[in-house]
């Protein structure tokens, strides 16, 4: 195998543990609960310390990668992931796990960016470039599907602990591998100066903003705190945008936020986690609770979606040449609208294999669109600043989930509670707001799936031309390549 080929496991298997780390966690949490004897607030803790730091500090371990080294962050990130992995299993009170959480979201913020800015300086080709992506998200989705599958059999069989514990050799295996094959490479264009002033204010925005998503279902939306939470992350937003506008070395070029491929790329992104979330997290109780799957099987359930995912992934880099990156990413949220509906109509007699069609296509659209707008959005970065393009797509992402939990919750919460008093069972009342909140994803899928088609229609129109002329002079060999972005990554090897 090629070099290059190893670095791509290496990121991946990176990117599969933080996933799967993301998710295994909230199926033992009951298990969890009774060994520690953790309050309600303190199990809360157990999944939101890890969120909150994650999500606060990823643009920080973005543009610090693209400073001082993306295989530097890459390493130092894991080991400290993956100490904290063993840390966390070995946790005797809920104290000590929640700070090795706090220690794991930390190594996570440092680790994740890296990952797809190793991958775009590592495969120069574009052909390559995009399937090594395709495959980056196929293992992702794998971590996702497989967390509440291990999640389950674990708290079922063994001790708790075990889900940190798995950790442990996938960390050591995957620093062997980056050790071995990762060159280094970084923003060779700025000083490494670091913009103090951004990183503070964008930490602090992210840090409000996600504590206050986090805890504003609990506390009340109109509470004081929560009120004053949001208003500091706004306050701390514009702060951050004012700061990059001026700023001689930004972290991030504020022109990006006028591009419409970057804007309508990152608003994509976000509403496929904001579907992404609400088929795993909102089910995965209406399975548990309603159905009455056990955690295994609840977490088996979702296994062949993860499948389709894989697959489509593995075609999406065939298709968006063939058809346009606008028209196969709105057709895959188009795609997933229709899975998801599909969910969402089934009733309370609803069988394993009844599930299946849904799933199936939603799985199907959901691998199909992620490909190319994540390549499109990591294109309409600078070059040099990859890991940083990295960080604000997966700070997107992780945003849009803790929104779509507010969201939906609001909505299943606010039609439950109707249900209830007008006389309905509690499985009944569950199935009404769990109804209605699937249909407000989907109608946000479905508007998805026309913002990706207008936002992303600019870059056919952009490489129409360019394709013509290459088409026209290039070799038989290098064929198909012409609509590709250019490539203006350099791997400072």
């Amino acid at each position: 195998m090629q070099r290059r080929w190893w670095i791509l496991v290496a990121v991946s298997l990176a990117t599969f543990m933080t996933y799967l780390d993301n998710n295994v966690t909230n199926v033992a949490l009951p298990t969890i609960q009774r060994d520690l004897h953790l309050s309600i607030a303190g199990l809360e803790w157990v999944v939101s310390s890890y969120i909150l730091v994650f999500a606060s500090l990823l643009l920080f371990g973005g543009r610090m990668a693209d400073l001082f080294g993306r295989r530097r962050l890459f390493l130092t990130g894991l080991s400290i992931f993956t100490l904290a992995s063993l840390a966390a299993g070995l946790s005797g009170s809920g104290t000590e796990l929640i700070a090795a959480r706090v220690v794991q979201g930390l190594g996570a913020a440092l680790l994740v960016p890296t990952t797809l800015a190793i991958i775009m300086a590592t495969f120069s080709n574009p052909k390559e470039r995009t399937s090594a992506i395709g495959t980056w998200t196929a293992i992702g989705a794998m971590g996702l599907a497989f967390g509440p599958l291990i999640g389950g059999y674990i708290s079922q069989h063994f001790h708790w602990g075990w889900i940190f514990f798995i950790n442990v050799p996938v960390g050591v295996l995957t620093a062997a591998i980056g050790i071995a094959t990762i060159g280094e490479s970084r923003d060779n264009s700025a000083t490494r100066r670091l913009d103090v002033p951004g990183l503070m204010s964008s930490a602090v925005a992210l840090f409000a903003l996600t504590y206050g998503l986090i805890e504003g279902h609990d506390k009340g939306w109109t509470s004081s705190l929560i009120l004053v939470t949001f208003a500091v992350a706004a306050v701390a937003g514009a702060a951050f945008l004012l700061i990059e506008s001026r700023t001689e070395n930004p972290m991030v070029a504020t022109r990006l936020f006028r591009s419409r491929v970057f804007g309508g790329g990152s608003a994509v992104i976000m509403l496929w986690a904001f579907g992404i979330l609400g088929i795993y997290f909102f089910t995965s109780i209406y399975l548990q609770t309603i159905l009455g799957f056990s955690p295994t099987k609840a977490g088996l359930a979702f296994v062949p979606m993860a499948i389709c995912v894989a697959a489509s992934a593995s075609l999406a880099p065939r298709v968006a040449p063939l058809i346009g990156t606008h028209r196969t990413v709105g057709l895959g949220m188009a795609v997933m609208a229709v899975g998801l509906y599909l969910v969402a109509r089934l009733g309370g007699g609803a069988t394993f294999a009844g599930l299946m069609p849904g799933f199936l296509i939603f799985g199907s659209g959901a691998g199909l669109m992620n490909v190319p707008v994540t390549s499109a959005v990591l294109h309409s970065m600078p070059p040099e600043q990859s890991a940083i393009a990295s960080a604000l797509l997966n700070a997107s992402r992780e945003l849009a989930g803790l929104l779509g939990i507010t969201v939906i919750g609001a909505i299943l919460s606010s039609r439950e509670s109707t249900a209830l008093h007008h006389g309905a069972s509690a499985a009944t009342a569950f199935l009404d707001g769990y109804h209605d909140g699937m249909l407000v994803t989907v109608a946000l899928l479905a508007a998805g799936a026309v913002i990706g088609y207008v936002a992303l229609r600019r870059l056919a129109q952009e490489h129409a031309q360019p394709a013509v002329e290459a088409t026209a002079a290039a070799e038989p060999a290098s064929a198909g390549q012409e609509v590709a972005e250019p490539d203006h990554v350099h791997a400072g090897r």
